[in-house]
């Protein structure tokens, strides 16, 4: 798929929906508020022009670290906009996390809330590099996330050092601005996205800008099908990249609505948000898949009417393994689909995929168009090591356009990941001949009991089969020296008199045991 070399992000996910005639539609709800594309591409350019104005060059870094509310959005947007490059974290990540991503990625910007400001002030001198802080106010669902944002005394110590005010006045002073935006190329750098850190600290996979409109033309638009007329809502929050892609871009690249909250994602919140914006489109994960169940049985023990998803076309699902038990029992209870895909910060997003039309249980569907995948042995450096037979475990090796070009300030890692056009995942996983992916989870998830292998996913999932069990993990343990499976498992609300007494709990486990 060919872009061209005038390519950048805000224009492709943004401003030709204005070109379009969409500028009046709907793009972003907010409890009650609402933004139309007009609104949004109007404060994006305005942000824009002040973020340069204010000395944001060429390929810096800019660390959004905000709730999901609108002014991620268009402060998203701006960044792309302006030549930035793209950072993002958790506002309610430990703060010594933010300190090492600001210090790692050399942050020329912040864009935060008060208290993660304050938070960060004693550590703000040991970057000099970060010149600007603009504030965004930490508001409830439906609360004006444009309101003023009024510096705390302790913070303007730093208003001295480096420009420190709030983001509403930033798009006031951009708006009276007649800085022109810059041309970006497709191959310029647009944004870094994190790994998990599961290994060390995290490592920024370096995206450009034809990469994340490669994913959305081929991913969102061809294989799972998003329309102008869907309303999408997300379980993740709007810094992990899942949820960037899913409920931000994609709905955006198609001219559709995307519905955010800004409390922390629950059982309860997502309910509430489904009640209010009735979305088409759910960005969900097993676990909250499980948790809503759990609450529908909760409200109807109560006599009450349990969870309405009627206007849900579809859920996706990534992040976790999701279990066929828990799979089934989702769209028996609820209908609609889940899509369940794999995807990876290296890859910026979802390489493959059920689909509609085309869902296997248990399995996580098909190389995505674009997208070729091979299993190949774990001790295999190179992509040309002949694949295994189909059913075979080994690592899953992806190829395709949306590849990260490497690591920051980690050329080793990178030299073992990155094989050109070729990621290699680390996790373990088979095909079958049809082609259809299983995982099988990460090399050191496995432990030996009696000389075997175990695979936890496997006992996990024949636990998740007993109508008792919500939630289970499979752990090794130690037993009188030996290294035996141990299952923690959370009963379902409907089963919670199974382990009312001990000899209730114990009647359990035993039948869990067989």
């Amino acid at each position: 798929m060919q872009f061209p070399d005038d390519l950048n992000l805000a224009r492709y996910f943004l401003f030709d929906r204005e070109d379009e005639g969409l500028g009046k539609k709907v793009a972003l709800r907010f409890g009650e508020r609402q933004w139309t594309y007009d609104g949004v591409c109007e404060r994006t350019r305005a942000l824009a022009r002040y973020l340069i104005d204010a000395g944001l060059n060429p390929e810096q870094r800019v660390y959004i670290v905000l709730p999901d509310t609108p002014a991620f959005a268009w402060s998203i947007f701006a960044t792309f906009a302006a030549g930035g490059v793209l950072t993002m974290g958790n506002p309610i990540a430990p703060i010594e996390d933010l300190r090492y991503v600001i210090e790692y990625v050399r942050a020329s910007m912040l864009i935060t809330t008060p208290v993660v400001a304050l938070a960060l002030g004693e550590y703000l001198d040991e970057v000099p590099q970060l010149h600007t802080i603009l504030l965004v106010p930490d508001v409830a669902t439906g609360e004006d996330p444009e309101a003023r944002c009024e510096i705390p005394d302790d913070l303007r110590e730093y208003g001295t050092k480096r420009r420190l005010l709030s983001l509403d006045q930033a798009v006031e002073l951009g708006d009276r601005s007649n800085t022109e935006l810059p041309r970006t190329h497709r191959d310029d750098p647009a944004c870094w996205l994190f790994t998990s850190g599961a290994t060390g600290k995290s490592k920024a996979a370096m995206h450009t800008h034809r990469d994340f409109a490669y994913n959305t033309e081929l991913y969102a638009k061809k294989t799972i099908g998003y329309r102008e007329s869907d309303v999408a809502i997300s379980v993740p929050r709007l810094f992990f990249g899942y949820a960037t892609g899913t409920n931000l871009w994609f709905p955006f690249a198609v001219g559709a609505t995307v519905g955010l909250f800004s409390e922390r994602p629950t059982a309860e919140s997502i309910a509430n948000a489904i009640r209010m914006y009735e979305p088409t489109i759910v960005t969900n994960v097993p676990t909250m898949l499980g948790k809503l169940l759990d609450l529908d049985d909760e409200l109807k023990a109560k006599d009450e009417p349990g969870l309405d998803m009627s206007s849900v076309r579809f859920h996706l699902s990534a992040g976790e393994a999701l279990p066929e038990p828990l799979l089934r029992r989702f769209k028996e209870r609820f209908g609609g689909e889940i899509y369940d895909g794999i995807g990876s910060a290296e890859m910026f997003h979802i390489y493959c995929s059920n689909r509609p039309d085309d869902v296997v249980p248990g399995s996580l569907g098909r190389a995505v168009e674009g997208y070729e995948l091979k299993i190949l042995p774990e001790n295999a450096e190179d992509p040309g090591v002949a694949a295994l037979p189909p059913n075979e475990i080994g690592v899953l090796w992806v190829k395709g356009d949306s590849v990260a070009y490497g690591y920051f300030r980690d050329r080793d890692k990178s030299w073992k990941t990155f094989h050109g056009h070729w990621c290699r995942t680390g996790d373990l996983f088979a095909i079958d001949a049809e082609g259809y992916l299983y995982f099988s989870g990460r090399a050191d998830d496995l432990f030996k009991v009696g000389g075997v292998f175990v695979a936890p996913r496997e006992v996990e999932d024949c636990l998740l089969a007993h109508p008792a069990v919500s939630v289970v993990a499979v752990i090794p343990a130690e037993d009188q020296g030996l290294t035996k499976p141990k299952a923690l498992v959370e009963v379902r609300p409907d089963a919670r008199a199974r382990i009312a007494t001990p000899a209730d709990r114990a009647a359990l486990a035993e039948e869990l045991k067989a």
